[in-house]
């Protein structure tokens, strides 16, 4: 036996360096003796056989409508709730045993609290299931323990998270407190509170036992039809090509025989990445060791909630009268060579990574120093890298979902994903806002790129527990993609934001260039730090919940915008023609908006889903019949139409347009040219005078009307011209071949020296875009709002009998009335607002804010959230008028005047040209 504290002097007595990155598996000790050698979970039971039975379980069917691979949570999860749906020849193979690889070894912890609304939905549904509904349906326990759990925060900022979390909670009825250091050492007496600055205490927290959850699961999808089949390994996916030249599903093939099935469900978490070559599928996924230790007996223990001290990265999950003990350490063990045999086995556990969690227990609840080591849990988890699981069809194979990559969190989350995926595989989507687990969140070109993969996956995990700050960026795999302004925007100080690989100008520093660097792991594995980087010590600044160092700064680039005239690079936007002979018929059913006007026309418009939810925003330019000049003009002899589209959204739009071409059936082509165009936005009172310097058309509004499109020459390059705004200014929007970039932009930005002009980035677009009230996808407009409640209804043909995606949605939810509606508040008093704070109706929360900015042109917080009637009935323009609201932003209410209408230009004069 160790004892931890003593482990910890013999560990550090001895350290040596850190091996290379693929290879940190030796050991600095004396002899074994010093350490446990005992490798075991603290579960009384597991689902491990000691038989040595072989061959499979059950008979494998001929056919299924759905197969699952992969009995851990989220296979059982998602078995259940298909049969909770009605589908009943669905069948789940697990090449051991129910639980085998990585959930038997769980920690199995469940926070209720998240900083993202819908992982507090889907947390609340795991717990429903797990400490409820499924001991109401078998009659069996599934081991759910209800002990609490207690967030530890050592400094301001990490209680400021913490508060944040607690008013969120307030919209959803979640019970947490902040206590103080005193009040958290009476709830929990072992505890050193000496260094605390206080805690958050969810007393509806608890834990999940593996064994007997998956177990529960299984025993009720199988009393509903399903077909549970242990000890049948996956040994390859069939796939076919239909005569459209789509890949499907086909088949899954065992050794034991092959399942004819059109969908199969990717649930096989570490071993997902083989899974998905079998069927050509990209699953960016990797492995890692991850660990905890489980101590003997500690006296007092008993009844304590969980604790998490993220500062110290490190969890106490009470075991009875024990604790388990691990963390998230910076310097994680990757499993290079994933075995196939490996099912219940435990790696040895690496004391030189494990234990700087040892230090920052001990010092929590000093018992531990005294306290013997009962045994070592070590096992393998997939990691992702934005530290998301990987859900949905998969774009490459129809038919193919995944369900995998949950980052520690399968257990927790599996629920509320299980029910998700499942009415995802049935629907086609799912009922939740689920972008942000998406696969089609991330672009093909990254999805196979190894070393995207392993250095986000690191990152997102060494800093699993640090603080979530509004405007952090990562700092691994940078520079993936750049457009021809790049360099040029970087001599002149941009910090630039990362979003779908590209790198996008976020604000400009007027303390010179700031360039990222290759990523340096945070100095661990021996790779050198980088000293000296002024990027990440520009992000280190932002790391607050009050207005940021720079906050002067991007009101001059907003206020310069609304005075005079500026320049931003939307160079990643996706960039899409739709051609083909079936392009009207695919314009009008994909596009809420009638799109069809005439040749030159550009419209704003949305496209939906079958339920009527939002699934994207963009421009559709109608396009003149013409041979191919590419990339500016495509060939067509019909109708044809430029897409302009959010360029962190691209990937999934291009998929969400080709399923629904192949759903319908319609003959089109849909052409990519993101790469080959660059885009600036001239935006500002000033543009016209500006432009018309640069430009050889005539910019007037008799000649060029807003929503209008045309091809024109800038300083001797062809590009394509659009009269659009998205801050609300009149401007002009250039399309540009990208040889011809860098010309065009050296003339307007020449042209516009005696107006005044500057480059502005994203951030000044947030907060230019929030006052004049246009929506952001996946912020305050996503796949579970419909045009309707978002206050988009005039981008939707109503009016004409022209069908489109969603519309039937819309006529019964117009007919019914709204039960939720979108409201503009804006806060008199100076405090910043970022989103999750939670909104009262006279003293009743009715929702929380989904985006906030501060608005420099009316000088006052302005936020955007939607609200419900508490009694279940129709939110209207007058239950907007008669109340009193108020916002709570980390446990302090403000006083928020509504608006139902854009505070800022209601008129939208602007945006015509019309100022004074």
């Amino acid at each position: 036996m160790a004892f931890l504290g003593t482990a910890a002097r013999r560990v550090m007595a001895c350290q040596k360096p850190l091996l290379p990155l693929c290879h940190a598996t030796t050991r600095c000790y004396s002899s074994q003796s010093t350490h446990t050698t005992e490798k075991s979970v603290p579960y009384e039971k597991t689902l491990k056989q000691e038989d040595g039975i072989s061959g499979p379980t059950k008979p494998l069917p001929k056919f299924a409508d759905v197969v699952v691979i992969g009995g851990g949570s989220l296979g059982c999860q998602t078995l259940y709730h298909l049969c909770k749906l009605g589908m009943t020849n669905v069948v789940l193979l697990e090449r051991d045993r129910l639980t085998a690889g990585t959930t038997w070894h769980t920690a199995g912890l469940l926070w209720q609290l998240r900083p993202s609304d819908t992982e507090v939905e889907l947390l609340a549904h795991t717990r429903n299931v797990i400490s409820s509904e499924l001991e109401e349906e078998t009659g069996l326990e599934t081991g759910w323990i209800q002990n609490g759990g207690l967030f530890i925060a050592s400094n301001k900022q990490r209680l400021d998270e913490y508060k944040r979390l607690m008013s969120l909670g307030k919209a959803y009825g979640i019970e947490s407190y902040v206590l103080s250091p005193a009040e958290t050492k009476d709830l929990y007496p072992l505890m050193n509170v000496k260094d605390l600055y206080g805690t958050l205490y969810v007393p509806k927290d608890g834990t999940m036992d593996p064994a007997g959850t998956c177990t529960t699961l299984s025993r009720a999808a199988t009393a509903r039809g399903a077909t549970v089949i242990e000890n049948c390994p996956v040994t390859g996916i069939q796939i076919k090509v239909d005569d459209l030249g789509i890949k499907r599903l086909k088949a899954v093939e065992t050794a034991h025989g092959t399942i004819q099935t059109p969908c199969v469900v990717n649930c096989a978490g570490v071993w997902a990445t083989k899974l998905g070559k079998m069927a050509g599928v990209n699953v960016p996924l990797i492995a890692m060791h991850h660990a905890y230790v489980v101590t003997e007996r500690i006296e007092g223990i008993q009844n304590m909630p969980n604790v998490r001290d993220h500062d110290a990265s490190v969890y106490l999950r009470l075991q009875g009268d024990a604790l388990s003990v691990g963390g998230y350490e910076h310097n994680p063990i990757f499993w290079e060579d994933v075995s196939d045999r490996f099912a219940f086995s435990l790696f040895d556990l690496d004391w030189d990574v494990f234990m700087q969690h040892i230090d920052g227990a001990v010092n929590r609840v000093p018992a531990l120093e005294q306290t013997g080591i009962k045994s070592t849990v070590c096992g393998p988890e997939s990691f992702t890298a934005d530290h998301k699981p990987l859900m949905g069809e998969a774009p490459e194979v129809r038919g193919f979902f995944l369900g995998c990559g949950f980052n520690s969190a399968g257990m927790m989350l599996g629920g509320g994903c299980g029910k998700e995926l499942a009415h995802w595989i049935i629907h086609g989507r799912p009922e939740k806002d689920m972008y942000g687990y998406d696969i089609r969140r991330f672009h093909h070109s990254l999805t196979n790129n190894n070393r995207w993969i392993r250095e986000r996956s690191h990152e997102s995990y060494a800093k699993n527990y640090s603080v979530v700050f509004p405007f952090d960026e990562p700092l691994a795999s940078r520079n993936m993609r750049k457009d021809p302004f790049h360099q040029v925007l970087q001599e002149q100080g941009c910090v630039f934001q990362e979003r779908h690989g590209w790198e996008r100008p976020g604000w400009f520093n007027r303390d010179g260039p700031a360039p990222i660097l290759d990523y340096d792991y945070y100095s661990a594995y021996d790779v050198p730090k980088n000293n000296d980087y002024k990027y990440s010590e520009i992000l280190g600044k932002e790391y607050t919940f009050d207005f940021p160092p720079h906050h002067y700064v991007i009101r001059d680039e907003c206020l310069t915008c609304r005075n005079a005239v500026a320049v931003f690079d939307m160079s990643y936007f996706g960039k899409f023609y739709l051609t083909g002979p079936d392009a009207k018929k695919a314009a009008d059913w994909l596009f809420t908006a009638d799109v069809n006007k005439a040749p030159g026309s550009t419209v704003y418009t949305c496209m939906l889903n079958k339920r009527g939810g939002v699934e994207s925003d963009l421009t559709i330019s109608r396009l003149e019949p013409s041979p191919a000049h590419l990339p500016l003009t495509p060939e067509s002899n019909g109708e044809a139409y430029y897409l302009a589209i959010g360029g962190g959204v691209a990937q999934h739009n291009w998929s969400h347009i080709q399923a629904v071409l192949q759903d319908q059936g319609f003959c089109c082509t849909l052409i990519d040219h993101t790469e080959d165009m660059g885009m600036i936005s001239i935006q500002g009172p000033k543009s016209r005078e500006l432009l018309q310097e640069v430009l050889d058309s005539d910019l007037s509004s008799d000649a060029f009307p807003f929503s209008t499109h045309k091809i024109v020459n800038a300083a001797g390059h062809k590009v394509r011209a659009m009269r659009l705004s998205f801050v609300g200014e009149m401007g002009w929007e250039l399309h540009i071949p990208k040889e011809s970039c860098l010309p065009v932009y050296h003339a307007v930005m020449a042209a516009g020296a005696k107006y005044g002009i500057c480059n502005a980035g994203y951030r000044a677009i947030d907060s230019l875009s929030i006052e004049k009230g246009y929506r952001h996808w996946h912020a305050d407009l996503r796949p579970d709002d419909t045009p309707l409640e978002a206050g988009l209804a005039f981008t939707c043909k109503m009016k004409t009998s022209i069908p489109f995606l969603g519309r039937k949605a819309l006529e019964a939810q117009k007919a019914e009335g709204l039960r939720r509606r979108i409201v503009c508040f804006t806060v008199d008093e100076k405090v910043p607002m970022f989103g999750l704070e939670t909104i009262f109706r006279n003293g009743v929360p009715v929702g929380h804010l989904r985006r906030s900015e501060f608005g420099f042109s009316i000088d006052k917080t302005i936020g955007y959230g939607y609200i419900r009637n508490p009694d279940g009935g129709v939110v209207s323009p007058d239950f907007v008028r008669s109340g009193e609201f108020t916002l709570e932003r980390m446990g302090v209410t403000y006083k928020a005047t509504a608006h139902l209408k854009s505070p800022f230009d209601p008129e939208n004069k602007r945006v015509k040209g019309i100022y004074g």
